[in-house]
């Protein structure tokens, strides 16, 4: 008799997975950038609102989507 193989997770928790590995990257990708080309000159830009706020709420919300994901239970 062969066993039916099961998954750890069910589809619904791959989901917010991938979910949150989106907003990961996105957070990552507005963090990107600010800096000045010449090391001699200080650029105000890296203290934006998007790189200082927006980028590290999108990349712990992102963490805690992850965490979810992982602790949800599967329907069975």
């Amino acid at each position: 008799m062969k066993k039916k193989k099961e998954f750890l997770f069910d589809k619904t928790n791959y989901k917010y997975v991938i979910i949150g590995i989106f907003f990961i990257v996105i957070g990552f990708i507005l963090m990107y950038g600010g800096g000045s080309d010449n090391p001699n000159v200080f650029s105000d830009e890296i203290y934006s609102f998007r790189r200082i706020r927006v980028a590290p709420a999108l990349i712990l919300i992102g963490f805690g989507i992850q965490v979810y994901a992982i602790l949800k239970s599967p329907k069975k």
